[in-house]
């Protein structure tokens, strides 16, 4: 009997044995680098291309991080839904806005020049109190003979009912700077109180502002007290009549924008 021929394996086929874990590793480390890209890539669909083009290269077919078909979108879903539900806002100028806050201005002062004149028709006050609108204030004027008596600076009691009610109009409007000044005709005056028209005049002044924030809803810092003395004529002082229209009292309410340009005055 012949022997049979023991053959001794190729050295080739038993230094194979590392290359199926090696395969799997480095099929592994590109699934981690596919992985790695996906998280941090901007465009979706150069990884979607990518992704297809490693799977048919290495399994001949779309892999497990096949992507849908349908077009991504950059934008994540709250994003996506807040932009849906958010109503349209124009882009507005500075100027546009300022134009705007005039505009809104001008109906407040407006408004309440409104309810000024109806409450001196209501309580036939017109020939002691009139009201005046222009680019730069809404001014109330008050005869003093209507607030004060002669020569002095102590409100009459029946002058507080009239500053409470231009109060309660005053405090719905809390946006706005407010002086009350005081106003002299030309005659001299000089007494042991006031002497002369300059401190007649800021008295009043401060006087009537105080009886107006007695009020305790508006607030003092928008209010200021001037008193002009004889130097601040509606009327002619060269008649009684004229000079009584000189002494009396303003509140004015000043506008924050003024532009005499864009409104048209509205005086009565």
């Amino acid at each position: 009997m012949s022997k049979k021929t023991r053959h001794e394996p190729h050295e080739e086929h038993a230094d194979e044995s590392w290359l199926l874990p090696y395969a799997d590793l480095l099929t592994l480390l590109l699934a981690l680098f596919l992985v790695l890209y996906a998280m941090s890539a901007t465009d979706a669909r150069k990884f979607q291309e990518m992704s297809e083009a490693f799977s048919v290269a290495l399994t001949g077919g779309t892999g497990v991080l096949d992507y849908s078909k349908t077009e991504p979108s950059d934008d994540p879903p709250n994003i996506k839904d807040h932009k849906a539900t958010s109503p349209a806002v124009p882009a507005t100028t500075p100027d546009q806005r300022r134009a705007e806050l005039m505009r809104q201005e001008q109906q407040d002062l407006e408004k309440l020049k409104k309810q000024l004149d109806n409450y001196i028709k209501n309580n036939g006050l017109t020939s002691e109190l009139s009201t005046k609108l222009n680019h730069s204030q809404l001014v109330i004027t008050i005869r003093d003979n209507a607030l004060f008596p002669s020569g002095e600076a102590v409100v009459k009691p029946e002058a507080r009912k009239l500053a409470k009610a231009i109060s309660q109009m005053l405090h719905k409007f809390p946006d706005y700077e407010i002086i009350v000044s005081g106003h002299t005709d030309n005659v001299p005056i000089s007494n042991s109180r006031y002497p002369s028209n300059w401190d007649l005049s800021s008295d009043r002044a401060l006087q009537f502002m105080k009886i107006l924030l007695a009020n305790s809803e508006l607030d003092p810092k928008r209010f200021m007290p001037i008193g002009y003395g004889e130097y601040h004529p509606i009327a002619d002082n060269n008649t009684a009549a004229g000079r009584a229209k000189n002494r009396r009292v303003e509140v004015s309410i000043i506008r924050k924008y003024q532009d005499s340009a864009t409104f048209t005055s509205v005086n009565e």
